[in-house]
């Protein structure tokens, strides 16, 4: 049997693609060419990191406040200086960050509204 060996790429609609672009290239530090951010290459992961494709109920309040039906964790080296960056461009940041036995974690709203999970394994 043929299996998956890793997310691909997260493909989303926004209002204004190219402002939601400079905004995680200022922000977060995304290298951008024509497509968007190609450059997530999988060595270059902290030791620990890995991708979850996790399916949700209907009715979970996990992804509020954010009123869109998914929402994408990245893997960033400091939460807590993440979720400064982000704020200094208007994010939106939500909850306290929770110190996990697997990880960091943090979370904002994005420009777009989209949820956005910070994570620092440990």
């Amino acid at each position: 049997m043929i299996k998956v060996r890793g997310i691909g790429g997260v493909f989303f609609k926004c209002e204004n693609p190219e402002e939601l672009k400079q905004w995680y290239n200022k922000y977060l530090g995304f290298n951008l060419d024509e497509y968007g951010c190609t450059t997530f290459n999988p060595t270059e992961l902290p030791e620990k990191a890995y991708g979850v494709w996790s399916p949700f109920k209907a009715d979970t309040d996990y992804l509020k406040p954010s009123n869109r039906g998914f929402m994408i964790n990245l893997i960033v080296d400091d939460v807590k200086q993440a979720l400064e960056q982000v704020k200094q461009g208007g994010a939106e940041v939500i909850d306290d960050v929770v110190d996990e036995e697997y990880g960091v974690f943090g979370w904002f709203i994005d420009p777009a509204g989209v949820k956005i999970e910070l994570w620092t394994p440990k």
